[in-house]
């Protein structure tokens, strides 16, 4: 029989949602109470849900609550998931995991030394997309992997969310950490750890102004750069080149390429879970698509707009199986996949960006982890409804 997790959320704004609507997919977690240090926006999720609102305290030491789901803001990921594995629970955190690599590394410490676990969003690099490229890869259809490009380039988070101050604050703000989790993880997941980087930033507003919810016209300030250019130098020897931009109205690039000594590939968007993957062999040659639409994580869920404003219309979403996969490795006393080394490798890639771009050399990466394994499909039936 499969043990269902009793999970209590913090944090109950934008993305919460999105993970509500798991319960849909997943079999083996249940978000039963929330809290928020507003009130008003705790009750509101309960209300909505019909579950329990309680106080961020007396949440943490409520004795039915077995994860924390930390929907916090990035500032607050590292106190809230303290805490709580103070506390004695499990965390699975939004990304990033923190906003500076000494409190992830205390986290990881922490959660080693309790015996729990602690995991972290992205879990799309678990969606049909990136893991239909995984296989291709390690079947050597394109060959040594030795360059390739990433990126991201958008107008700005201003438009889409409500409440953006944070994403453009001094040390928690600009797309490196808004949107780098979803593209360094996909990479590290294809390609492995990386072992440095250098790079080149820019800020191109001095304000923005929201284009969304009760705030709709206010202009708030740019505390952030909010471009980063540059390259990063992987443990297997390859190299990428990325954009991270909130400076972009439109462009019209694929989202990563991956070029190897046999061939080429492109890798859908790493934000969301399917799309096709497309490999081309020789010079000249037609790109072959490897569709995904009918993998369990890949094949079309949402078919109307969501309270998310940027989520497409038709796409696959199955944020929370990350969280769901985490469980079920509590359960079975295995090793998760969005788990904590990878987290800190990744966060610490994003540092190391920023440091490299505003102090303009080249800067070695200090942490490392493991691969993660191939989710396969016997795996995925495990934890999907």
């Amino acid at each position: 029989m499969t043990k269902v997790f009793k999970v209590g959320l913090v944090g109950c704004g934008h993305i919460a949602e999105t993970y509500f609507r798991a319960h849909k997919y997943f079999n083996n977690f249940k978000i039963v109470k929330c809290a928020d240090i507003n009130y008003v926006a705790s009750k509101k999720c309960a209300s909505l849900y019909n579950i329990k609102a309680l106080s961020v305290n007396n949440l943490l030491n409520d004795k039915e609550i077995e994860i924390i789901l930390n929907l916090t803001i990035p500032k607050a990921h590292y106190e809230v998931s303290k805490k709580a594995l103070l506390h004695n629970k499990h965390v699975y955190t939004e990304k990033p995991m923190a906003i500076n690599v000494e409190n992830a590394k205390e986290l990881l410490k922490i959660a080693k030394r309790k015996n729990l676990y602690i995991g972290n969003a992205p879990d799309t690099f678990l969606g049909g997309g990136n893991q239909k490229a995984k296989e291709l890869i390690e079947r050597n259809f394109i060959g040594k992997i030795n360059l390739g490009n990433m990126i991201f380039a958008y107008p700005g988070i201003q438009s889409y969310h409500p409440n953006p101050e944070p994403w453009f604050a001094k040390k928690e703000g600009g797309p490196a950490i808004d949107m780098g989790p979803y593209y360094l993880t996909a990479l590290v997941n294809l390609l492995g750890p990386a072992k440095q980087v250098w790079g080149s930033l820019m800020k191109s507003k001095k304000k923005r102004r929201i284009g969304i919810g009760p705030k709709k016209g206010k202009l708030i300030k740019v505390n952030c750069p909010t471009t980063y250019l540059g390259t990063i130098f992987f443990k297997n020897n390859s190299i990428i080149r990325f954009t991270l931009s909130f400076d972009v109205v439109a462009h019209h690039r694929n989202h990563i390429e991956l070029y190897g000594e046999e061939g080429s590939i492109i890798v859908p968007d790493p934000n969301m879970f399917g799309g096709s993957v497309y490999v081309s062999k020789k010079l000249g040659g037609t790109w072959k698509e490897y569709k995904t639409d009918k993998m369990p994580l890949g094949k079309i869920n949402i078919r109307q707009k969501s309270l998310r404003a940027n989520e497409a219309s038709i796409n696959a979403n199955y944020r929370g199986v990350g969280l769901s996969e985490m469980a079920y490795c509590i359960k079975n006393k295995k090793k998760h996949r969005c788990n904590g080394e990878l987290s800190l490798h990744v966060l610490d890639i994003i540092k190391s960006i920023m440091k490299a771009a505003s102090q303009k050399k080249r800067v070695n990466i200090n942490t490392s982890c493991k691969i993660p394994k191939k989710f396969n499909l016997n795996e995925i039936r495990k934890i999907i409804k």
